[in-house]
């Protein structure tokens, strides 16, 4: 009895997890990936110690509610150099208008160095901000 007890318990716990509450979730499916321009950018210390983490944030503008932060395009130019440009996702769901989203990268050196960052202001134009590691 014992037995049959327990793999009713598990039915019933399985069931739940695989059954959602609301059958009317409203998902929205992403349509696109694009670059988003970064309208500044905040570093706390420009000087700090290898091997530790210091975030940097970065600010954009998205033009709806539709658009949100997808992800960094983060490359190692030379040994120093670093290329930061951000993507925006579209999504097909209703739109309310402009709003600004704060993102951030943490950046943990693994050697000493004054290390420049290059993020991605449109077009042809870059933020340029440099960190020096002790």
């Amino acid at each position: 009895m014992k037995k049959y007890l327990n793999l009713g318990f598990s039915a019933i716990v399985l069931g739940l997890f695989f059954t959602s509450c609301n059958d009317d979730d409203d998902y929205q499916t992403i349509q696109s990936i694009d670059k988003v321009k970064i309208d500044s950018v905040r570093i706390v210390n420009d000087t700090m110690d290898v091997f530790t983490v210091q975030s940097i944030k970065t600010y954009s503008t998205y033009s709806s509610q539709c658009q949100g932060f997808y992800g960094y395009d983060y490359i190692h130019g030379n040994n120093l150099t670093r290329t930061v440009t951000a993507y925006k996702y579209l999504t097909d769901g209703n739109c309310a208008q402009n709003h600004v989203i704060s993102s951030q990268i943490n950046f943990s050196p693994q050697q000493t160095g004054t290390y420049t960052f290059k993020f991605w202001n449109g077009d042809n134009n870059w933020i340029t901000k440099t960190i020096v590691v002790e």
